[in-house]
C-alpha cells in the first residue's frame, strides 16, 4: 500500500512539476527595441529621410513593447500624424530630452516619433511605428456559418499556440512533450 502512495505521489509531484514548467512558456513577455540599432537616435548621415521608418518596418512591435532612444544634445516627441508631417508640435503627446529616453507602446496603432531639434526631422529624424493588433480570428465570409475560436492567454489552449507573421495560429513544439509527458504519467 505504501508503494502504490508512493506512487500515486510522485506521479502527482511530477505532473505539477511539468504543469508549473509548461506555464512559463504561456506567457510572451514584452521586448525592448533600441532605435536606430547601434547608431540610436541621431540625425541620419546621409540623405536618406526613411532611416528610421526602414528600421521599425523591419522590426515587429506589440503592445507593451518599449522603444528606448538614446541620443546626446537631442530630444525625442511622439505627435499627432498631422504634427509628424509637419515636423513640429507645440504639445506633443510625449516629450524627453535626458538621452535615455523610454517609451512603452501601450496600446495598437501608430505612433509618430520626431526629434525637437529644430531642424533635425527635416532631415531624416522622425519615425513611425505600427504597433500590432492582438490576435482576432480570421475574417469570417458571409456564407461562412463556421466559427473559429482564438483562446486567449488566459486558457491553457493558448500556450499551445504560436502565431505566425499575419496572427494566424501554428502549431506549437511544446504541446507534444507535454501531451506525452501527461499520458506518460497517468500510465506508468
Amino acid at each position: 500500500m505504501a508503494s502504490l502512495t508512493f506512487t500515486f505521489s510522485s506521479k502527482l509531484l511530477l505532473f505539477m512539476i511539468l504543469c508549473l514548467s509548461f506555464n512559463q512558456f504561456s506567457f510572451v513577455a514584452p521586448a525592448e527595441f533600441e532605435v536606430g540599432g547601434d547608431h540610436g537616435w541621431v540625425v541620419p548621415k546621409s540623405k536618406n529621410d526613411q532611416l528610421y521608418n526602414q528600421w521599425a518596418s523591419e522590426n515587429r512591435f506589440k503592445v507593451d513593447d518599449t522603444v528606448y532612444f538614446k541620443y546626446k544634445k537631442d530630444s525625442v516627441l511622439v505627435v499627432s500624424e498631422e504634427e509628424y508631417e509637419k515636423c513640429h508640435s507645440v504639445h506633443p503627446l510625449f516629450f524627453s530630452n535626458n538621452g535615455d529616453s523610454v517609451f512603452k507602446l501601450d496600446r495598437p496603432g501608430l505612433f509618430y516619433f520626431i526629434s525637437g531639434v529644430s531642424g533635425h526631422c527635416e532631415r531624416g529624424q522622425k519615425m513611425i511605428i505600427k504597433v500590432l493588433e492582438t490576435a482576432h480570428p480570421p475574417n469570417q465570409s458571409a456564407n461562412d456559418n463556421t466559427t473559429t475560436d482564438i483562446p486567449t492567454q488566459n486558457n491553457a489552449a493558448a500556450a499551445a499556440l504560436v502565431f505566425d507573421q499575419n496572427m494566424n495560429p501554428i502549431s506549437s513544439p511544446i504541446i507534444l512533450p507535454f501531451i506525452v509527458s501527461f499520458f506518460g504519467l497517468l500510465f506508468v
